[in-house]
């Protein structure tokens, strides 16, 4: 248990949230080349009322006067914004390190070599299969080896320790063993992510989310590898299996962690975009700090907790209830059980949901390329070919960005 100077256990701390975030996700643009079907904020269009250069650069200054540590980028994909070097050389040239996700598409071996010059960057190359079968089926046909590439550019460029990041469902939790050797493979370092009922992720989440055996598997497989493998505090409802994983293990919401849209909404979570988690605005008087400080929303999350129907539970303590964003987009009270709860309790208000998901709460917009619902499940093939070769032509190559 980590504790600071004064004996005060640090995730008391910040439970009660801090004057700034620890760090804080930005999307900066919904416009995507790809149109994954679990994307978390339904990204493809650009939305046109996006932050322009000189907005988002504003809210750098923010960050750099609050002192936040790092922000972490993402979209949509974030380099399709053509001013995209320019902000993150703005950011880390004022003191604000930059992680962002990106599918690959533009790491090229230029854009690699100068992202390896810059000590204060950090990529992230977003990956949902070992193999192209299982990654292609979700991100769309050729994406895997958009994301070899990518990797293979950065470790050429003498990049170390770049992040393969994977959302984890019941099609890839049999490969962890393979992602792991992918990513050492290339001197990068493996990032596990849960999947969450957010964005598209609605739609397919009772299809793709791991079984309850399979929950289990990726729990002991995280205490085996925890030293070598980042969650971002992902999985902290499995520790009620027994064992406390590595991290803060709680609920960062306005905490120590928020969202900023590129419309520049501020939500609680990045993974809870909707209306109920909408916290300001950061074109707003007061900008991102008045939002961050002054937020009734955010100080609720900071207040006292009372652990609802979870409350007796033996291992609340280190499950905290699980994810806010998981409970509200399955129709949960925020108050009871996490949907994966180890003990079963979530399976059993999942059940008792109606079939048509009458009441469940939808995310609030849908920048999609497609105008309707994706309409039956994920198909993975079953069979197994060896990868493109690495000269194959790009195969997102002359995709129009609308």
């Amino acid at each position: 248990m980590t504790v600071d100077t004064n004996g005060t256990r640090l995730t008391d701390l910040f439970e009660r949230g801090l004057d700034a975030p620890i760090c804080l996700t930005w999307e900066l643009t919904y416009a995507c080349n790809l149109a994954c079907a679990h994307c978390l904020s339904s990204s493809g269009r650009r939305d046109p009322r996006e932050l322009s250069t000189a907005e988002a650069k504003a809210v750098i200054d923010e960050l750099e006067a609050m002192q936040v540590f790092y922000v972490n980028i993402g979209g949509g994909e974030p380099t399709v914004r053509a001013d995209f070097f320019e902000l993150l050389d703005h950011a880390t040239a004022h003191h604000v390190g930059v992680k962002f996700s990106t599918n690959g598409v533009r790491i090229t071996p230029e854009v690699a070599r100068r992202l390896a010059a810059n000590d204060y960057v950090d990529v992230q190359i977003s990956l949902d299969g070992a193999t192209a079968e299982v990654n292609d089926a979700l991100r769309g046909p050729g994406s895997y080896d958009t994301a070899v590439r990518a990797m293979r550019n950065l470790a050429d460029a003498g990049m170390t320790n770049f992040k393969l990041s994977v959302v984890c469902t019941r099609h890839n939790i049999p490969q962890l063993a393979a992602f792991k050797a992918l990513a050492d493979t290339y001197g990068a370092q493996l990032r596990l992510t849960r999947l969450r009922p957010s964005g598209r992720g609605a739609d397919v989440w009772d299809e793709l989310r791991p079984t309850r055996e399979q929950q289990r598997e990726l729990y002991d497989w995280l205490v085996a590898h925890g030293d070598s493998v980042l969650t971002g505090d992902s999985f902290f409802h499995l520790s009620a299996y027994g064992r406390a994983l590595p991290g803060l293990n709680l609920c960062g919401a306005g905490r120590v962690v928020c969202l900023i849209d590129p419309v520049g909404d501020v939500y609680a979570c990045p993974f809870a975009i909707h209306e109920e988690f909408l916290a300001g605005n950061v074109r707003r008087p007061g900008g991102f700090a008045g939002v961050w400080r002054e937020s009734e929303l955010f100080r609720r999350l900071r207040g006292p907790q009372s652990g609802g129907a979870c409350a007796s539970c033996a291992f609340y303590d280190t499950c905290k209830g699980g994810c806010m964003a998981a409970k509200f987009f399955t129709g949960l009270p925020l108050d009871g059980p996490d949907p994966e709860c180890v003990q079963g309790h979530g399976e059993e208000l999942l059940a008792g949901r109606p079939e048509d998901r009458t009441g469940v709460p939808r995310p609030s917009a849908d920048h999609s390329h497609r105008t309707a619902p994706r309409v039956g499940p994920v198909l993975v093939p079953l069979t197994r070919r060896p990868p493109v070769s690495a000269c194959a032509e790009d195969p997102l190559a002359g995709l129009r960005i609308h």
